[in-house]
């Protein structure tokens, strides 16, 4: 396999694998530890990181899902939902590590869990919703297991893979500005993003996230070992210490009042017990029985569509752009096991379904984990332990605040954002594309988004410049099939779906 240099500023390790190395004991061949140059310690750092960087999701999670009732007026318990989430994502992230010897961690999809609660449980009921995303799940696992998934995966050209890996740095990147508070809606048309409140860094959690992301950026820069880790773990000690001197509280107190100096989702400190038992009353909570008296059945299959589409690219997008950036691709973007990869990620989907804690797939997090020098999927088995124990230990899940998580996620993404050198951008053909395919994933807080402008955008630029030639058959009909994608509100509306 031939790779290219690994991009990521004081990742671990920097060189190509070494292919020939012998492996230490059995657990090293079978995960090929030292094969790619990575070792037990990084390997382990790397879980841990990814599990801190992704902690938010137990409680983020249960926070979407939980704020809206469906047709029937019902809603899913917080509890139940967060334990499902801990118990889905770890055990999927181990799932996923064991069979394709990768780094990528599993949990429930940003994305399609607000599309659920937002848009889809004034529909249907919850197990209902749940039962669409197995359903999801299912047609993933059918694309990748028929080859459909990867000869489309094949088809996307390289300058597209790499605008992939960019695209989801920043998006990273800009995840961590928001979740931070550094970047926040101004309520305006226009601008309609600001710094901080009122233009400045005003609150002592936003001050901590810009003390985290320098001491983070300066260990990463001196190529410490453990950067990430230790930044991380720098900046929870001293949110601990700073909310024990000053009591800051979170933004949204239970009165319903909003504290804009407060914490924006989890506040570090430990209060009464830190562990407790997991709530898993949702798993099999699913209900094929559609009520077509309610939902029409064109609403249920553009529902599908639109689950499968975000599911699909979504986790394409990421897994290219996490194997780029942990140096475990060829060429042509294709990367170990990758068919494999394809089939468990559409696992996720139906075992999120199962669980009801929303549709499960690779997260763009685990960049953080690769940052720190993880190569392999015994760091998505640290993760997933780490997942599995969080059930019975939320307190002290949660006792990294968000704004300390997203300076690992701003590093990340400055270590991806370097794979553009590879891209030559002196054919405008090739620049508009992967310009749209950049900027747009992180202006629409959405991969899929991204990667469909870059789809659309790229058929069109070169079949108009006297290219046609040169575009695989199959990007025409993904171009078509995000045609449909982006005007999915005016056909469902068309057909009286909404």
């Amino acid at each position: 396999m031939t790779t290219a240099p690994s991009s990521a500023p004081g990742s671990a390790p920097s060189s190509a694998p070494d292919q020939t190395a012998e492996p230490k004991n059995g657990l090293d061949r079978f995960f090929e530890i030292t094969k790619r140059g990575s070792t037990f310690g990084a390997e382990v750092r790397g879980g841990i990181v990814t599990f801190v960087t992704m902690a938010y999701i137990v409680i983020l999670n249960p926070i979407i899902l939980t704020g809206a009732a469906d047709i029937n007026g019902d809603s899913l318990s917080f509890s139940a939902v967060g334990a499902s989430t801990a118990l889905t994502a770890g055990v999927m992230t181990i799932l996923f590590g064991v069979i394709t010897r990768l780094p990528f961690a599993f949990a429930a999809g940003l994305g399609i869990n607000a599309f659920l609660a937002f848009s889809v449980v004034g529909q249907v009921t919850w197990p209902e919703a749940m039962a669409l995303v197995m359903i999801n799940g299912a047609v993933i696992v059918l694309l990748a297991a028929t080859g459909l998934r990867k000869m489309i995966f094949d088809a996307v050209p390289f300058q597209l893979k790499i605008a992939i890996t960019v695209g989801i740095g920043l998006f990273i990147a800009f995840i961590g500005f928001v979740n931070s508070g550094f970047v926040t809606a101004t309520g305006d048309a226009s601008p309609p993003v600001g710094l901080g409140v009122g233009g400045s860094v005003a609150t002592v959690p936003s001050l901590l996230f810009v003390v985290t992301l320098i001491v983070t950026g300066i260990l990463v820069a001196r190529k410490v070992k453990g950067g990430l880790l230790i930044g991380l773990v720098s900046g929870t000690v001293l949110a601990v210490i700073v909310e024990a001197i000053w009591h800051l509280g979170p933004q949204f107190a239970d009165d319903g009042s909003f504290n804009a100096g407060g914490w924006s989702l989890t506040v570090p400190a430990l209060v009464g017990t830190p562990v407790s038992l997991p709530d898993l009353s949702l798993i099999g909570a699913v209900d094929f029985g559609f009520d077509l008296g309610k939902v029409s059945v064109v609403a249920l299959v553009m529902i599908v569509f639109t689950l499968v589409f975000s599911n699909f690219f979504d986790a394409m997008g990421t897994m290219t752009g996490l194997a780029k950036e942990a140096n475990l691709s060829d060429a042509k973007g294709d990367f170990p096991r990758i068919k494999s990869a394809l089939i468990v990620e559409g696992v996720g989907a139906l075992a999120g379904g199962a669980t009801s804690s929303s549709s499960n797939t690779v997260f763009i997090e685990s960049g953080a984990g690769i940052g720190e020098g993880a190569r392999t999927g015994f760091a998505n088995v640290i993760t997933g332990v780490m997942f599995l124990l969080a059930m019975f230990l939320t307190p002290l899940t949660s006792i990294v605040p968000t704004e300390i998580a997203a300076a690992a996620l701003v590093i990340v993404g400055a270590m991806m954002m370097a794979q553009i050198k590879y891209i030559d951008l002196s054919d405008f053909g090739v620049l508009l594309p992967v310009f749209l395919t950049v900027t747009v994933m992180p202006l629409t807080y959405s991969i899929a988004n991204g990667i469909g402008a870059g789809f659309v955008s790229w058929v069109l630029v070169q079949a108009l410049a006297g290219k046609a030639k040169t575009i695989h058959p199959l990007l025409w009909v993904v171009g078509a099939g995000f045609v449909l994608f982006f005007a999915r509100g005016p056909i469902e509306a068309a057909f009286g779906v909404i």
